[in-house]
């Protein structure tokens, strides 16, 4: 088929991963010290070290005015988070609201608004004895809008959407803000943290604010009702510069000048930041893997390929296995691998859609067919090239087709089970 063709079916595939917005990305976060024993956190109590106490003096300085509200949060959040525990019980909110009057309202209060005092600038605070704060859901409200906590550390989503949490000993989310390294921008991690806060198996996946959100793109992949038991969960939230952090090379699709070819620096964001923020608060896990869709896929195989010894599983679904070759006449990530042979990682390849394959162009990837869809000839071609290179299905290299199914996440969803199931039985 005429390359401009290809080019523009690879975007449209590739494009279905989009970014969206997620809240504050946040301040930079640099690697907290680790310091958490391994594979508990019951409910965590931050990233960085800090003086006992020292959180809600930060935040009783902001509410007194002698400190910036701005600076206190970003301070706050790269340890123990929002809310803030006091020494005698009660919890100190501090909300970057917006113009307007603004109150709190949760479990605590049955839902009945209580005034938070204003600081300017759009803040608001209010500390609050709410008794037994285990599972307490709360929001803030102008009497118009109700929201989420900006900055709050834990939550949830209901029908309306995120929610924050005071307290949880329960499976629950936590949000990290503003991690960053090797020049990327900052970004949010969210984390799933299993019941109890132990956990065996450490996750870091892709495109994360797709993971969770019923209210992502085609309902997200509602990960948390597939998860096994054990399994703590690092969804990193991608960026517009997806295209560039998620791929190895350059590649031309189309967009006018080829884009691509920054992993290392996510890879680098991956071991810099994110490992080390995870271990300080939650702990190691004893079996680490990687997992993502379409680029999150190449991605998560791309970093297994280059630090094989830090992996233990990489799960690619729908994996966009011949980029290097969409447009450009260059490798693919899948010659590196196959060059390579077997060097630890189990590898999770699947795809829907479907054939006829075709390599129009001679360039060695079986991806100019117009009628194939959601990387099923890439991948059934990867499955082979890897097997020939050594790695044995069944037992190193899982491959699973699921015919017709599309690029999106309900479809992602539909199947997440399979890989997740067996990097639990790692």
């Amino acid at each position: 088929m005429p390359a401009l063709d290809r080019r523009l079916r690879a975007l449209a595939c590739i494009a279905a991963v989009a970014c969206r917005a997620s809240g504050p990305a946040g301040p930079a976060l640099g690697a907290p010290a680790a310091t958490a024993d391994s594979g508990l956190a019951a409910d965590s109590g931050g990233g960085e070290p800090a003086a006992p106490g020292a959180d809600e003096a930060a935040v009783r300085a902001a509410m007194s005015g002698a400190r910036s509200p701005a600076e206190v949060v970003a301070e706050v959040a790269a340890r123990g988070g929002l809310p803030v525990e006091t020494s005698t019980g009660s919890f100190l909110f501090l909300c970057e609201c917006g113009p307007g009057v603004w109150s709190f309202a949760g479990d605590g209060t049955g839902w009945s608004p209580v005034p938070m005092v204003a600081l300017g600038g759009g803040w608001a605070a209010l500390e609050l004895d709410l008794g037994d704060a285990e599972g307490q859901r709360y929001k803030f409200t102008d009497g118009q809008a109700w929201i989420a906590d900006p900055w709050g550390r834990r939550f949830a989503y209901d029908d309306f959407g995120r929610i924050s949490v005071v307290r949880s000993g329960e499976a629950h989310l936590e949000r990290w803000f503003g991690v960053a390294a090797a020049g990327l921008a900052p970004r949010p991690v969210d984390v799933w943290v299993p019941a109890g806060g132990r956990f065996t198996h450490l996750l870091v996946a892709q495109d994360g604010q797709n993971l969770f959100d019923p209210a992502a793109l085609h309902g997200g992949w509602r990960l948390d009702a597939a998860l096994p038991p054990g399994v703590l969960v690092a969804a990193v939230h991608n960026t517009a510069a997806r295209f560039d952090e998620y791929t190895f090379a350059p590649d031309d699709i189309g967009l006018g000048a080829p884009v691509g070819g920054r992993s290392a620096d996510y890879a680098a964001l991956v071991h810099e930041a994110v490992l080390p923020l995870i271990e300080a608060a939650y702990g190691s896990g004893a079996v680490r893997g990687l997992l993502g869709s379409s680029l999150g896929g190449l991605v998560s195989l791309d970093l297994a390929h280059r630090d094989p010894a830090a992996w233990d599983a990489a799960l690619s679904l729908s994996g966009t296995l011949g980029w290097g070759s969409i447009g450009l006449d260059g490798p693919t990530l899948v010659d590196a691998l196959a060059a390579a042979g077997p060097a630890g990682p189990v590898l999770y390849l699947d795809a829907g859609g479907g054939g006829p394959c075709a390599d129009e162009d001679g360039d060695g990837v079986p991806d100019d067919a117009p009628e194939s869809s959601d990387n099923w000839c890439e991948n059934a071609w990867a499955r082979d090239r890897l097997a020939a290179a050594g790695y044995t299905l069944g037992a190193d290299l899982f491959h699973w087709w699921e015919p017709g199914a599309p690029h999106t996440e309900a479809a992602w969803a539909a199947r997440v089970s399979r890989p997740l199931d067996l990097f639990a039985a790692r």
